[in-house]
């Protein structure tokens, strides 16, 4: 970049066009809302069938088409503000350095270079010392040179010109810098000629993504950072205290950071997992489909035979290993893809018999997962449930989880005499694996509790109703081991606990769970072998269980069987261990039938 273009460039024209940007983003943001949301779920409420499911649908795609514009666009702005921020600095320099030349009598040329008139004491020959032009040097040992013969030039003037052309020279490279930086990744935001957002388009938004942070340091390190191990509340009030398009450009720059922090809005928080969660969804289908391309499917052996006592032809699939071998590989690269399109299913299932809008609340497609979804805002509901979910609980078969607070969130609806309600799906821990291998061991518990008692406090501090919200925590399995272990270590912040097929939760009664007198509540199932696992050495120790007579605990009548059925119902209705617990999560704790707890085999 040469002198004249420096001074002709403009950085607030820049900023205006980032302030267009983002009003564009803004208003797809709307868009996305209204036809996502409003539209779609008055469709539903009024209009049955095919046809309609059918308009649903492209409405959602409609609705996703206005989200990634609104990526884009952000992304757009921020890059320009960033780009803008980084020349205006970059002005104030050039600025400076011809404000120093003008004042001490230099005149600077076309092409940057500064020319001093003579100056100083006359030789002996009566002569003064003659003036001269010099060019920049940005090289530090080539300035440092120019500066040692400016020092010993006669020529006062020649000190200051050296250093004003020096000055400018840096700031013409700084703003090519600048500009070959800035430039590629703005031409990367030009959007496909066509009206489909694919796969790939979702990929390309996590790539502009990661250029801008790439690009960006220096401009997203001028901006007020989050508080270093910051507590939900410093989250929270760094949040509220940047202005809007610092808010913007967190959001554009670091999705992944804004996502995890508890004490920001859900709106918020949900904003950023989705990119995430779009990214990390189109390249897990992106992965499987090359891999199923490149990897047809080996072929099996089919061998017929009559069965002896039907007389009836049989066909049987006679497996090679290879193909075992693909199947295994097959089904490692399609368990997030599912996982994924459930997470998705929820989002596309908004208006359903008036089901809310959900939020993601965070997003982490790494190791087994991490997953914690909302239905309804938890911001502005009376009641809020937080389930957290045990073990073998991961991004994979996360839809069965979803779904558990789904059931919750209707009958606790139905229940709630028209206060809002808010179901919260918690899997923000690595859960167990393995019943038998990994169960047995608290420290998954104890590892995951921390993070469990940040987000409880993290949704008082974005909770923004005129009062406190009551929250109910439910720990299902090891889930219950989770929640004991938070109350252990920490101070859990709810106002009621259910627990649901507990095996133990490392505490010694109802009154250590930092809830009031009788706000304990347990549930276990004719058939659910794992409190007795629990009672008889879970985590190396035999110790109380929620189940038994000695803990304290609320025992609500329980009409499921097995391990996993709490949540069961039917077209008939709920199941009375669904029931319970929406009436327990909705402050009707008294309406709950009770039943005798279990004698404590010894």
């Amino acid at each position: 970049m040469n002198l004249a273009a420096l001074q002709r460039l403009q950085p607030t024209e820049y900023f205006q066009a980032a302030s267009g940007y983002r009003s564009t983003a803004d208003m797809a943001s709307a868009a996305k809302d209204h036809v996502g949301t409003q539209i779609v779920a008055a469709m539903r409420h009024s209009l049955k069938g095919e046809a309609a499911e059918a308009a649903v649908g492209q409405l959602i795609e409609l609705a996703e088409n206005f989200h990634y514009v609104q990526l884009e666009c952000g992304l757009a702005s921020t890059a320009l503000e960033a780009f803008a921020h980084e020349m205006k600095a970059v002005k104030r320099k050039l600025n400076n350095a011809l404000a120093d030349a003008k004042a001490a009598g230099l005149t600077v040329n076309s092409d940057g270079s500064v020319t001093y008139p003579p100056g100083g004491e006359k030789d002996e020959g009566g002569k003064t010392p003659a003036g001269g032009t010099v060019t920049g040097l940005t090289d530090d040992t080539a300035s440092a040179v120019g500066r040692q013969a400016a020092n010993i030039d006669p020529n006062p003037n020649h000190g200051p010109a050296r250093d004003c052309a020096d000055r400018i020279a840096a700031a013409l490279e700084e703003a090519t810098e600048v500009d070959v930086k800035w430039a590629p990744k703005l031409r990367a935001l030009r959007a496909d000629d066509d009206l489909t957002v694919s796969d790939d388009d979702w990929s390309d938004v996590f790539t502009d993504t990661k250029g801008l942070q790439a690009a960006g340091t220096e401009y997203l390190g001028s901006l007020p950072q989050p508080p270093k191990d910051g507590d939900p509340k410093s989250n929270a009030q760094w949040w509220q205290e940047l202005d809007p398009d610092q808010q913007a450009a967190w959001l554009s720059m670091r999705p992944d950071s804004v996502g995890a922090l508890d004490g920001l809005p859900s709106a918020v928080r949900d904003e950023a997992n989705r990119i995430i969660f779009a990214d990390a969804r189109s390249a897990a289908q992106t992965e499987l489909d090359a891999w199923m391309a490149k990897e047809p499917q080996p072929a099996y052996q089919l061998v017929h035979s009559v069965n002896a006592l039907t007389g009836e032809e049989v066909e049987e699939k006679i497996y090679s290993e290879e193909w075992r071998q693909w199947d295994m590989k097959r089904n490692e690269l399609q368990k997030p893809v599912d996982g994924m399109q459930a997470i998705q299913d929820r989002f596309n299932a908004t208006g359903k018999n008036g089901l809310p809008e959900a939020y993601l609340l965070s997003f982490s497609p790494e190791g087994d997962g991490r997953v914690i979804i909302a239905n309804g805002n938890p911001d502005t509901a009376d009641h809020q449930a937080v389930y957290v979910p045990g073990t073998t609980s991961n991004l994979s078969n996360i839809e069965g989880n979803i779904n558990r607070m789904v059931g919750v969130w209707r009958e606790a609806d139905a229940k709630s005499g028209g206060e809002s309600v808010s179901t919260i799906t918690w899997l923000g821990y690595d859960a167990p694996d393995s019943v038998a291998k990994d169960a047995p061991f608290s420290h998954y518990a104890y590892d995951g509790a921390p993070a469990f008692n940040r987000f409880l406090d993290g949704l008082d501090a974005s909770h923004g109703g005129a009062s406190d919200p009551h929250r109910t925590v439910i720990g299902h399995s090891y889930g219950s081991t989770l929640v004991g272990a938070a109350a252990e270590t920490g101070q859990l912040n709810a106002d009621d606990v259910i627990f649901a097929g507990s095996p133990g939760v490392r505490v010694s009664g109802a009154d250590e769970m930092d809830v009031p007198q009788g706000h304990v509540w347990n549930e276990e199932a004719e058939g659910d072998p794992v409190p007795d696992l629990g009672r008889w050495g879970h985590g190396g120790d035999r110790f109380v269980t929620p189940s038994d007579p000695n803990f304290g605990a609320n025992q609500m009548a329980t009409d499921t069987e097995g391990h996993s059925g709490y949540w069961d119902g039917d077209e008939a209705g709920p199941s009375q261990s669904l029931l319970n617990q929406a009436l327990v999560v909705v402050g009707k704790g008294d309406d709950v039938p009770l039943r005798m707890p279990r004698p404590l085999l010894m």
